[in-house]
């Protein structure tokens, strides 16, 4: 199975609207568009998860293709890179004394 990223979604996407998009290339096992935690609203990008084969299909045949008057960008999902903790801050070394 495969998960695809789906950008430029109009803020009027919603999740059935994503599923019936791909649907036709197969069976589609999720479709999500994802929104803003503190207001609900769509971040216009959502992802769809397929069987390989089907979601190659629809890669080629949706990336740049309109809906709802936007181009699609569409393509396999890469993992998120970790999220790195705190970090930076400090003093670190070099230069702060006398000669």
């Amino acid at each position: 199975m495969k998960k695809i990223y789906v950008g430029n979604l109009a803020w009027s996407t919603d999740d059935d609207e994503l599923r019936e998009t791909f649907a036709r290339f197969g069976e589609v096992h999720s479709a999500r568009v994802i929104s803003d935690r503190e207001t609900g609203r769509s971040r216009g990008f959502g992802f769809v998860e397929m069987d390989d084969s089907a979601a190659e299909e629809a890669i080629s045949q949706l990336d740049g293709r309109d809906l709802a008057g936007r181009p699609l960008r569409v393509n396999e999902a890469r993992e998120r890179a970790p999220r790195g903790g705190g970090g930076g801050g400090g003093r670190g070394g070099g230069g702060g004394g006398r000669w």
